[in-house]
């Protein structure tokens, strides 16, 4: 009898690369993507990496499927436009050993700065895509994919959305399949992607693609559910469950092969029914397929483009059933997302506001500045945009205006060195702010360059961002704790009108990696004027009972920015015990 146990989508994702034989896996931190590599870390066979970015985690991957071993890359739906580039040329060149590429794509933006669809990946890029819709299709369609890319010499992508990615369901697991390594053998025409051989190559893609869309019309993961032969519906992915939950008395054509489309089974179920509805969410990727048979759909006119797409909404949208007045949610009181108590990078973004300076930012748990209390983050587009962004900024504007870019310790190695490069050398004057707590916090505290830890938790090699933004060619670098307010001012307003770039390294732990308590909590003493200064830094120890500020001991971190932007001293240890 097979086992069985309780797996979360990501964790299958993980389990069916290694009954797989993966032996490499890469990856760039990215929710909802990251626990693939979490989990992924826990099977010795396999040699885990924390890449420094989306690109070179899919060069690292290409390497190493070159090279003769089954391999998987993981990444949000962001990441992939940052591993675009060798994506495209990996089509033209094909694999050698299995390559398997996870893009984990978030409709509902729980925390993306956009709701990309993927699916338009793999046309463009004429990959073939599978789509699970729950955590045993997950296990299972990665280990065909592996079965898939080998069989047509090309790269597969797996593309997860955030509800697959975290709902746990019973998953029937296997064993390891111990795939040998396959020979790598010098084959410059198929492997180097020089223009004459890429001309060459183009021609195996389209004859692959034929190949593909013969695959597509006679897999098992496209599959036909006849029930009702009046109504029908086309879909695939996280929107099946959500179809069989609303409209259990429709027929259904379940595509777990997006692409290339089933064309033949689509025209084969159409034929069945009287009414095709097409249920997707986000963009009409399906649709548009369909619509371009020739065969009429009902959908997206009724169906948002954006947001998820639940049960209840298909209800209420196809069946014209209403919703209930209110919901089991409904009563949740709502708790915006902030710094964490103790956080040593709430001060500078307190420093920022009060010089009202305009701030470029970036990806990271200081996203949350751009937000009230603080209100002190002007851009924020992409990982690593921040001091490029800045550096156009500074061509432009004028007097009193003033700018600086923000960005994390992660960020900086993922994307942002790059910028600093090209402002050196470009004559820029900027000031970079490199808030550094050694950890990818935003994702789950996973190790970065400046952490000295792989993704195994063994020491590495730690880079020191001071001695790279120098050796990029900045001279006046500062690193600072992000607890001393005094000399953080007194650096930034010395540093931002300076006519050469400067980089202020912001340095504090995350106190969510190391909790020990940086000082004794504190207390509001009874001169307190409840002016709500301390209350603009939104520290979560800060608190108001009736027209009194307090502070929660048992969240205070004792870090002191509050009694340091107190006008009047009321906050100290002790508190009133102080007056």
């Amino acid at each position: 009898m097979a086992e069985r146990q309780l797996m979360m989508g990501n964790e299958a994702v993980a389990r069916g690369a290694w009954e797989a034989g993966v032996k490499v896996s890469t990856s760039y931190p990215g929710t909802p993507a990251t626990e693939i590599t979490e989990y992924m870390s826990a099977y010795p066979e396999v040699n885990v990496e924390w890449s420094v970015n989306e690109k070179v985690a899919l060069e690292v991957a290409i390497g190493s499927a070159f090279a003769g071993a089954r391999t998987i890359a993981s990444m949000k739906q962001v990441g992939v436009n940052v591993a675009a580039d060798p994506l495209f040329s990996l089509v033209y060149s094909g694999i050698n050993a299995g390559l398997v590429i996870i893009t984990a794509d978030e409709p509902g933006l729980h925390s993306s700065q956009n709701e990309q669809d993927n699916r338009y990946y793999a046309k463009f890029a004429q990959v073939p895509m599978l789509e699970p819709s729950d955590a045993q299709e997950a296990l299972d369609m990665v280990r065909e994919a592996f079965e898939i890319s080998e069989g047509y010499d090309t790269p597969v992508f797996v593309r997860m959305t955030t509800r697959v990615c975290h709902t746990a369901c019973v998953v029937e697991v296997g064993e390891r399949a111990e795939t040998p390594r396959r020979p790598y053998r010098k084959n410059s025409d198929k492997y180097t992607m020089v223009p004459s051989h890429a001309y060459t190559r183009h021609f195996e893609v389209e004859k692959r693609q034929t190949r593909l869309e013969a695959l597509s019309n006679t897999s098992e993961l496209n599959r036909i559910e006849m029930r009702s032969l009046e109504y029908g519906v086309i879909t695939s992915g996280l929107s099946y469950q959500n179809v069989r939950e609303a409209l259990p008395e429709f027929s259904v054509l379940k595509i777990g092969l997006t692409y290339p489309v089933p064309r033949q089974i689509i025209r084969n179920f159409a034929s069945q029914v009287r009414y095709l509805y097409v249920v997707e969410e986000n963009r009409p990727f399906l649709e548009d397929e369909i619509l371009a048979l020739g065969i009429p759909v009902e959908c997206k006119e009724l169906l948002l483009r954006f947001g998820e797409l639940p049960a209840e909404a298909l209800r209420r949208r196809i069946l014209h059933v209403k919703s209930p007045q209110k919901g089991p949610a409904d009563d949740v009181p709502k708790r915006p997302p902030q710094f964490c108590p103790g956080c040593g990078h709430r001060g500078i973004f307190h420093l920022l506001a009060k010089h009202k300076l305009i701030v470029n930012g970036d990806i990271g748990c200081y996203g949350l500045a751009a937000l009230p209390p603080y209100n002190a983050m002007d851009t924020l587009i992409c990982m690593g945009a921040s001091i490029g962004m800045d550096h156009g900024f500074r061509k432009v504007i004028q007097p009193p205006e003033k700018s600086v870019a923000v960005i994390g310790d992660s960020t900086f190695f993922h994307s942002g060195m790059t910028n600093l490069a090209n402002l050196v050398c470009n004559g820029g004057n900027s000031t970079v702010i490199i808030l550094d707590n050694r950890i990818t916090a935003m994702t789950g505290h996973q190790p970065s360059p400046a952490t000295g830890k792989d993704a195994g938790g063994t020491n590495a090699p730690r880079l020191d961002i001071a001695q790279v933004a120098r050796a990029l060619g900045v001279s006046r670098v500062f690193e600072i704790d992000g607890y001393d307010l005094d000399a953080l001012e007194k650096c930034l307003r010395e540093e931002v009108d300076r006519p050469e770039p400067s980089v202020l390294v912001v340095k504090e732990r995350c106190v969510m990696v190391d909790k020990t308590r940086r000082g004794v909590p504190l207390a509001v003493g009874k001169k307190c004027k409840s002016c709500r200064a301390c209350l603009k830094l939104g520290c979560p120890a800060l608190t108001v009972e009736g027209d009194r500020i307090m502070i929660l001991e048992y969240l205070c971190d004792g870090c002191g920015i509050c009694a340091k932007v107190c006008p009047i001293g009321a906050i100290r240890p002790g508190g009133a015990e102080n007056d």
